[in-house]
Protein backbone atom coordinates (compact mmCIF):
# COMPACT_ATOMS: atom_id res chain seq x y z
CA UNK A 1 0.00 0.00 0.00
CA UNK A 2 0.86 3.71 -1.29
CA UNK A 3 1.71 5.85 2.29
CA UNK A 4 0.25 9.24 2.31
CA UNK A 5 0.70 11.76 4.20
CA UNK A 6 -2.07 12.34 7.00
CA UNK A 7 -2.46 15.18 9.38
CA UNK A 8 0.92 16.68 8.81
CA UNK A 9 2.46 13.33 9.35
CA UNK A 10 5.79 11.88 7.90
CA UNK A 11 6.28 8.19 8.19
CA UNK A 12 9.49 6.53 9.33
CA UNK A 13 10.61 3.81 6.60
CA UNK A 14 14.47 3.60 7.80
CA UNK A 15 13.96 -0.16 9.27
CA UNK A 16 17.56 0.44 11.24
CA UNK A 17 16.03 3.20 12.89
CA UNK A 18 12.85 1.35 13.60
CA UNK A 19 14.46 -1.56 15.17
CA UNK A 20 16.50 0.95 17.57
CA UNK A 21 13.95 2.22 18.50
CA UNK A 22 12.46 -0.50 19.70
CA UNK A 23 15.49 -1.61 21.67
CA UNK A 24 15.00 1.64 23.21
CA UNK A 25 12.26 1.02 24.50
CA UNK A 26 13.59 -1.89 26.82
CA UNK A 27 10.60 -4.06 26.46
CA UNK A 28 10.11 -6.88 29.21
CA UNK A 29 7.20 -9.67 29.51
CA UNK A 30 5.17 -7.48 31.36
CA UNK A 31 5.19 -4.10 29.76
CA UNK A 32 2.03 -3.01 27.20
CA UNK A 33 3.29 -0.48 24.08
CA UNK A 34 0.86 2.49 23.46
CA UNK A 35 2.08 4.08 20.47
CA UNK A 36 0.95 7.53 19.54
CA UNK A 37 0.00 7.96 15.63
CA UNK A 38 0.31 4.42 14.63
CA UNK A 39 0.12 5.69 10.91
CA UNK A 40 0.66 2.90 8.47
CA UNK A 41 1.98 0.83 10.81
CA UNK A 42 5.47 0.41 10.44
CA UNK A 43 6.94 0.61 14.29
CA UNK A 44 3.66 -1.43 15.08
CA UNK A 45 5.07 -3.91 13.14
CA UNK A 46 8.46 -4.31 14.89
CA UNK A 47 7.04 -3.91 18.19
CA UNK A 48 4.99 -6.61 17.67
CA UNK A 49 8.06 -8.96 16.87
CA UNK A 50 8.84 -8.02 20.97
CA UNK A 51 5.46 -8.52 22.92
CA UNK A 52 1.92 -9.04 22.43
CA UNK A 53 0.68 -6.23 24.35
CA UNK A 54 0.10 -3.42 21.82
CA UNK A 55 -2.24 -0.44 21.97
CA UNK A 56 -2.22 1.68 18.82
CA UNK A 57 -3.49 5.07 18.75
CA UNK A 58 -4.63 7.08 15.78
CA UNK A 59 -6.50 9.36 14.92
CA UNK A 60 -6.76 9.55 10.87
CA UNK A 61 -9.86 7.45 9.65
CA UNK A 62 -8.14 6.36 6.63
CA UNK A 63 -5.33 4.73 8.51
CA UNK A 64 -6.74 3.20 10.91
CA UNK A 65 -8.56 1.26 8.38
CA UNK A 66 -5.52 0.36 6.57
CA UNK A 67 -4.39 -0.72 10.24
CA UNK A 68 -6.78 -3.39 10.72
CA UNK A 69 -6.38 -4.49 7.24
CA UNK A 70 -2.80 -4.98 7.88
CA UNK A 71 -3.39 -6.77 11.44
CA UNK A 72 -6.45 -8.09 11.21
CA UNK A 73 -4.88 -11.55 12.42
CA UNK A 74 -3.38 -10.13 14.88
CA UNK A 75 -6.23 -8.64 16.50
CA UNK A 76 -5.51 -10.58 20.26
CA UNK A 77 -2.16 -8.85 20.67
CA UNK A 78 -2.72 -5.32 19.00
CA UNK A 79 -5.92 -2.78 20.23
CA UNK A 80 -6.11 -0.43 17.53
CA UNK A 81 -8.15 2.74 18.93
CA UNK A 82 -9.42 5.48 16.29
CA UNK A 83 -9.18 9.37 17.78
CA UNK A 84 -6.93 12.02 19.62
CA UNK A 85 -4.55 11.40 22.13
CA UNK A 86 -5.07 13.96 24.21
CA UNK A 87 -8.66 12.79 24.92
CA UNK A 88 -7.42 8.71 24.75
CA UNK A 89 -3.84 8.96 27.08
CA UNK A 90 -5.93 9.84 30.24
CA UNK A 91 -8.84 7.08 30.13
CA UNK A 92 -6.25 4.24 28.54
CA UNK A 93 -3.74 4.57 31.70
CA UNK A 94 -6.39 4.77 34.23
CA UNK A 95 -7.51 0.87 33.62
CA UNK A 96 -3.30 0.24 32.76
CA UNK A 97 -0.05 -0.43 34.59
CA UNK A 98 3.58 -1.14 33.48
CA UNK A 99 3.16 0.76 30.13
CA UNK A 100 5.49 2.14 28.14
CA UNK A 101 4.62 5.48 25.35
CA UNK A 102 6.30 5.49 21.93
CA UNK A 103 5.55 7.62 18.81
CA UNK A 104 6.60 9.92 16.52
CA UNK A 105 5.42 13.41 17.73
CA UNK A 106 4.63 16.41 15.57
CA UNK A 107 5.80 19.92 16.44
CA UNK A 108 3.02 21.44 17.53
CA UNK A 109 1.85 18.14 19.89
CA UNK A 110 5.20 18.12 22.00
CA UNK A 111 4.97 20.20 24.85
CA UNK A 112 1.37 19.87 25.11
CA UNK A 113 1.92 15.75 25.25
CA UNK A 114 4.84 16.45 27.65
CA UNK A 115 2.95 18.37 30.22
CA UNK A 116 -0.26 16.16 29.73
CA UNK A 117 2.10 12.72 30.84
CA UNK A 118 3.58 14.42 33.57
CA UNK A 119 0.04 15.16 35.00
CA UNK A 120 -1.00 11.30 34.54
CA UNK A 121 -2.13 9.62 37.61
CA UNK A 122 -0.71 6.79 36.30
CA UNK A 123 2.60 7.81 34.84
CA UNK A 124 4.38 5.21 32.08
CA UNK A 125 7.98 3.69 33.08
CA UNK A 126 9.40 5.32 30.03
CA UNK A 127 8.81 7.18 26.87
CA UNK A 128 10.38 7.19 23.68
CA UNK A 129 9.71 10.15 20.98
CA UNK A 130 10.24 10.70 17.39
CA UNK A 131 10.96 14.66 17.82
CA UNK A 132 11.79 17.79 15.38
CA UNK A 133 15.97 17.86 16.28
CA UNK A 134 15.74 21.30 17.33
CA UNK A 135 13.18 20.47 20.10
CA UNK A 136 15.08 17.40 21.41
CA UNK A 137 18.02 19.44 22.07
CA UNK A 138 16.01 21.79 23.40
CA UNK A 139 14.66 18.93 26.14
CA UNK A 140 17.84 17.67 26.71
CA UNK A 141 20.12 21.00 26.70
CA UNK A 142 21.95 21.51 30.16
CA UNK A 143 23.06 24.61 32.03
CA UNK A 144 24.04 27.48 30.93
CA UNK A 145 21.53 26.53 28.28
CA UNK A 146 18.50 25.63 29.80
CA UNK A 147 15.44 26.54 28.96
CA UNK A 148 11.49 26.13 29.80
CA UNK A 149 10.98 23.06 28.75
CA UNK A 150 14.51 21.56 29.40
CA UNK A 151 14.14 22.05 33.40
CA UNK A 152 9.97 21.48 33.21
CA UNK A 153 10.88 17.93 31.63
CA UNK A 154 13.65 17.39 33.52
CA UNK A 155 12.01 17.42 36.57
CA UNK A 156 10.30 14.37 36.18
CA UNK A 157 12.24 12.29 33.42
CA UNK A 158 15.64 11.61 32.03
CA UNK A 159 15.78 12.45 28.61
CA UNK A 160 18.27 11.46 26.64
CA UNK A 161 18.99 11.81 22.60
CA UNK A 162 19.68 8.27 21.36
CA UNK A 163 20.50 9.07 17.56
CA UNK A 164 19.26 11.18 14.98
CA UNK A 165 17.53 10.91 11.90
CA UNK A 166 17.62 12.65 8.63
CA UNK A 167 14.52 13.81 6.29
CA UNK A 168 15.34 10.60 3.75
CA UNK A 169 14.51 8.45 6.87
CA UNK A 170 10.60 9.70 6.05
CA UNK A 171 7.79 9.60 3.74
CA UNK A 172 7.57 11.86 2.26
CA UNK A 173 10.19 13.65 3.94
CA UNK A 174 9.85 16.39 5.92
CA UNK A 175 11.55 19.55 6.16
CA UNK A 176 13.90 19.49 9.24
CA UNK A 177 15.88 16.89 10.91
CA UNK A 178 15.09 14.66 14.12
CA UNK A 179 16.35 12.67 16.80
CA UNK A 180 14.59 10.24 18.67
CA UNK A 181 14.58 11.16 22.59
CA UNK A 182 13.96 8.15 25.66
CA UNK A 183 12.69 9.64 28.66
CA UNK A 184 13.63 7.53 31.48
CA UNK A 185 10.25 8.69 33.74
CA UNK A 186 11.51 9.53 37.47
CA UNK A 187 10.08 6.71 39.76
CA UNK A 188 7.26 8.10 42.34
CA UNK A 189 9.86 7.72 45.02
CA UNK A 190 12.16 10.92 42.86
CA UNK A 191 9.27 12.63 41.99
CA UNK A 192 8.62 15.73 44.55
CA UNK A 193 4.99 16.32 46.35
CA UNK A 194 5.37 20.20 45.41
CA UNK A 195 5.86 19.32 41.37
CA UNK A 196 3.37 21.96 40.08
CA UNK A 197 4.65 24.13 42.75
CA UNK A 198 7.98 23.63 41.09
CA UNK A 199 7.32 24.09 37.98
CA UNK A 200 5.12 27.10 38.42
CA UNK A 201 8.66 28.53 39.73
CA UNK A 202 10.09 27.34 36.95
CA UNK A 203 7.88 29.28 34.44
CA UNK A 204 7.90 32.50 36.41
CA UNK A 205 11.46 32.59 36.81
CA UNK A 206 11.69 31.88 32.94
CA UNK A 207 8.96 34.60 31.91
CA UNK A 208 11.72 36.83 30.36
CA UNK A 209 14.89 34.59 29.77
CA UNK A 210 17.09 36.96 28.97
CA UNK A 211 16.43 38.90 32.30
CA UNK A 212 17.81 37.69 35.57
CA UNK A 213 16.34 35.31 37.91
CA UNK A 214 16.17 38.49 40.48
CA UNK A 215 14.17 40.44 38.41
CA UNK A 216 11.67 37.40 36.74
CA UNK A 217 11.15 36.22 40.25
CA UNK A 218 10.99 39.25 42.12
CA UNK A 219 7.12 39.87 40.72
CA UNK A 220 6.30 37.16 43.42
CA UNK A 221 8.69 36.57 46.10
CA UNK A 222 10.22 39.39 48.48
CA UNK A 223 13.61 41.12 46.30
CA UNK A 224 15.54 41.05 49.89
CA UNK A 225 14.46 37.01 50.30
CA UNK A 226 15.69 36.11 46.82
CA UNK A 227 18.62 37.84 47.21
CA UNK A 228 19.55 35.85 50.36
CA UNK A 229 18.70 32.51 48.31
CA UNK A 230 20.84 33.38 45.60
CA UNK A 231 23.93 34.33 48.01
CA UNK A 232 22.78 30.65 49.89
CA UNK A 233 23.22 28.96 46.57
CA UNK A 234 26.61 31.13 45.40
CA UNK A 235 24.44 32.56 42.87
CA UNK A 236 24.84 36.42 42.12
CA UNK A 237 22.01 38.73 41.16
CA UNK A 238 23.05 38.96 37.52
CA UNK A 239 22.48 34.87 37.30
CA UNK A 240 19.64 34.42 34.77
CA UNK A 241 17.81 31.41 34.26
CA UNK A 242 19.62 29.35 31.90
CA UNK A 243 22.34 28.80 34.35
CA UNK A 244 20.29 26.80 36.63
CA UNK A 245 20.30 22.98 37.19
CA UNK A 246 17.04 21.37 37.87
CA UNK A 247 18.50 20.60 41.21
CA UNK A 248 19.14 23.91 42.07
CA UNK A 249 15.51 24.85 41.02
CA UNK A 250 14.29 22.11 43.53
CA UNK A 251 16.76 23.87 46.23
CA UNK A 252 15.56 27.43 45.27
CA UNK A 253 11.87 26.02 45.71
CA UNK A 254 12.85 25.04 49.15
CA UNK A 255 14.74 28.10 50.26
CA UNK A 256 11.87 30.77 49.48
CA UNK A 257 9.43 28.62 50.68
CA UNK A 258 10.82 27.82 54.00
Amino acid sequence: MKAQKKLGQNFLINKNALKKIVGALEISDNDIIIEIGAGTGNLTQEILKKTSKVIAIEKDKSLVKLLKLKFENLSPSLQIIEGDVRDLLPLITKKIRNFKIVGNIPYYLTGYLLRLLQELESPPSLIVFTLQREVAERIAAQPPHMNQLAAIVQLWTYPEIIFYLKPKDFLPPPKVHSAVVQFQVKSSAERFKNEKEIIQLITRGFKQPRKTLLNNLSRGFDKNKIKKVLERLNLTEKTRPAELSVEMWITLFDYLNS
